[in-house]
């Protein structure tokens, strides 16, 4: 009786480990996702479509819920949340990355990519893997790239700017960003660093000259009703990254790895077309209203121009110089 009730013992014992098991797979696979933006914008709609692949492709092995318009925080807060372990996946704009990957801070460099099939051929090449790696020592794996569009120069000078000796003497606002500053210097106009929000009302009263941002931003914000000249310099080009955390990485068998890195490169391909159709329709909107739009295919002059700006990042970090050379190799 002894031997079988030890029997019993050991079966329950077994049975409940087993639950045990599939029960931690089970919140494994429970992915909580960040992002900070709306829930009816390209990367939102990207990110949406990527745990649905997911959870489908691994039979349900992985799923989870993204939480929209930053209620996890700021992106500042979710990098840490992901290197803590708080965060599974999120999609970050590589620009404020480069505090924990100094790495990427080569994709804020002025001019760096040519256009945005130049800054994809980089991203989907060699190169992203760089800089996949180098993110991976910081606890977050790069699945895919997303766009978040080229920025160019708007004014209300009445200057069309085509060369970089038009941008000297006019004042532009910038982000805080001493890249970015530099950037403004080097082509002899004055670079003013404010906020966002306080941008329209100084395009608006002449407090500065121009600003400079992406199509959408510059339709959403009204910015054309005061600053009707937009020149397509494109000179930022900042990828966004749909990462996972490396725990929540690790997790995985390398079968749902595939399935979950497939997904992530699905999901990009979605955002992308959204992202340009949404860029189409705010540059179609303010060209109806009356904006000059001048486009910029030869923009060797304005890279050149970069040089003091690109000396001094690598000064500041060193392994920017092998990178710059890889991305600008890139046809």
């Amino acid at each position: 009786m002894i031997k079988a009730l030890s029997k019993k013992v050991v079966a329950t014992a077994v049975l409940a480990a087993s639950v045990a098991l599939v029960s931690a797979q089970a919140s494994a696979g429970d992915w909580k996702g960040w992002n900070i933006h709306v829930k009816d914008y390209p990367v939102s709609i990207g990110m949406e479509k990527f745990i649905e692949l997911a959870a489908k492709k691994t039979d349900g092995r992985v799923g989870g819920k993204v939480y929209h318009g930053g209620v996890l925080g700021s992106q500042s807060d979710a990098i840490s949340q992901m290197q803590l372990g708080g965060v599974d996946f999120a999609e970050f704009n590589l620009g404020p990355l480069g505090i924990a990957v100094p790495e990427v801070n080569v994709v804020s460099l002025p001019f760096i990519f040519k256009d945005m099939d130049h800054m994809h051929r980089v991203m989907d090449g060699a190169v992203g893997e760089k800089l996949s790696a180098a993110m991976a020592k910081a606890g977050i794996i790069a699945l895919s790239w997303y766009d978040s569009g080229a920025r160019s120069f708007y004014n209300n000078s009445g200057v069309v700017i085509k060369t970089p000796a038009d941008v000297k003497g006019l004042k532009f606002r910038v982000m805080n960003n001493e890249l970015f500053v530099g950037m403004v210097e080097a082509l002899g106009g004055n670079a003013t660093p404010m906020a966002f929000s306080e941008v329209y009302q100084s395009l608006k009263t002449g407090v500065v000259d121009g600003a400079e941002n992406n199509w959408p931003s510059y339709e959403s914000t009204n910015h054309y009703d005061v600053a009707g000249n937009y020149s397509g310099t494109q000179h930022l080009i900042l990828p966004e990254c749909l990462c996972v955390s490396i725990r929540a990485w690790d997790a995985l068998s390398s079968e749902d790895k595939k399935s979950v890195k497939e997904a992530a490169v699905e999901s990009a391909k979605l955002q992308r077309v959204l992202w340009a159709e949404r860029s189409a329709q705010s540059k179609a909107k303010v060209l109806k209203a009356g904006v000059k739009y001048n486009e910029i295919k030869d923009k060797s002059e304005f890279q050149a121009a970069m040089a003091p700006v690109y000396a001094m990042a690598v000064k500041k970090n060193p392994a920017l110089k092998e990178l710059i050379a890889a991305i600008q190799a890139v046809d």
